[in-house]
């Protein structure tokens, strides 16, 4: 094995001229400094495609691509086409990192013999202020093999992240991010566990999300927000088909969290798209209602969720308009 391999970062870059300066900057001055940097412009409209190109004269490493807009998958698949590093990484161009994530991680996996490893992640919003944990890092290093980790990701206990990840780049074979798609990192890891077999998820969080209120996605109300619950929904889908062949636990808790995810849908998007006409609105109450018995009788559901559930599957838009009452209750 090389015993200092290159690693490749790739870095989908749209419209953020405020922030991109900070994301570079954690990366090129990583205390692991065999690295080739990808600048992906993914259509910038804004001016930051010039921004790139400038970071790119600053930094031999840096290596920057324009492109038409095709969204974050899109410019991530680009990278990794050209991509020679035998690790890759991730990283979201208002997000930032500590100075030796790259260093920690790759010891992870070579001291582990793992095809991957994570690190922690915190979140902090446009005020400064730190956001309450996703995902909580264990405080030792925690090797885990690809079907525990999958069973963590459908209980929300795991990382789907790949910005919290380095992997080799030869376990990606010809799979690559959705596009069009959101919640894309969750597609793509659940069809790679299998390749990966086992990885190691590293104590503190080195990773940083800037938490931006106003983005599209995060946006009440706009078509990527419930873009996002609807595709979530999807890869509740894919999951299930996945494991119909494995155990029992592993069927139960994927049905699970199908059901989770449905929930998840009806909870957040506008009131005024729970019509009829609304194809994924309408199949989701249909999934409800056709699957209350069998969700009364999941192990893994809560008394919350299946509550929950038979609430939503009695009268979905009377729920909602309950819910607003009901504030301080979560699934």
């Amino acid at each position: 094995m090389n015993k200092n391999p290159l690693i490749t970062v790739i870095v989908p870059v749209y419209n953020v001229m405020e922030f991109l300066p900070r994301c570079v900057e954690s990366i090129t001055a990583q205390t692991y400094e065999r690295l080739e940097i990808f600048l992906v412009d993914d259509g910038s409209t804004d001016g930051t495609g010039e921004l790139c190109d400038r970071l790119g004269a600053s930094d031999s490493r840096i290596r920057v691509f324009h492109k038409e807009n095709g969204g974050s998958s899109s410019a991530r698949n680009l990278g990794m086409a050209y991509a020679a590093g035998e690790y890759v990484g991730f990283v979201d161009s208002d997000d930032y990192l500590d100075p030796d994530v790259y260093e920690r991680l790759l010891d992870a996996v070579v001291r582990y013999g793992v095809g991957a490893a994570q690190i922690g992640r915190d979140e902090i919003d446009e005020e400064g202020k730190r956001l309450p944990d996703i995902c909580t890092p264990p405080r030792e290093p925690e090797i885990w093999e690809s079907r525990d980790f999958l069973r963590e990701l459908l209980l929300h206990r795991g990382d789907c992240s790949f910005c919290t990840k380095l992997i080799r780049r030869e376990l990606f074979g010809r799979d690559r991010f959705p596009e069009g798609k959101l919640n894309e990192d969750f597609h793509l890891l659940v069809r790679m566990l299998p390749r990966i077999g086992r990885l190691v998820s590293l104590p503190q969080q080195g990773y940083h999300v800037f938490y931006r209120i106003g983005s599209n996605s995060r946006k009440a109300g706009s078509e990527s927000f419930s873009t996002v619950y609807r595709d979530s929904v999807e890869n509740a889908d894919l999951v299930e088909k996945m494991v119909a062949e494995e155990d029992r636990e592993l069927r139960e808790t994927a049905f699970r969290f199908g059901v989770y995810q449905r929930l998840e849908y009806l909870l957040h998007i506008p009131v005024s798209q729970m019509e009829k006409e609304n194809g994924t609105y309408r199949e989701i109450v249909v999934y409800l209602r056709k699957n209350w018995a069998k969700a009364m009788r999941n192990p893994v559901l809560t008394g919350k969720n299946k509550l929950y559930h038979t609430l939503f599957a009695l009268s979905p838009r009377g729920i909602r308009k309950l819910h607003r009452w009901l504030k301080g209750w979560h699934l």
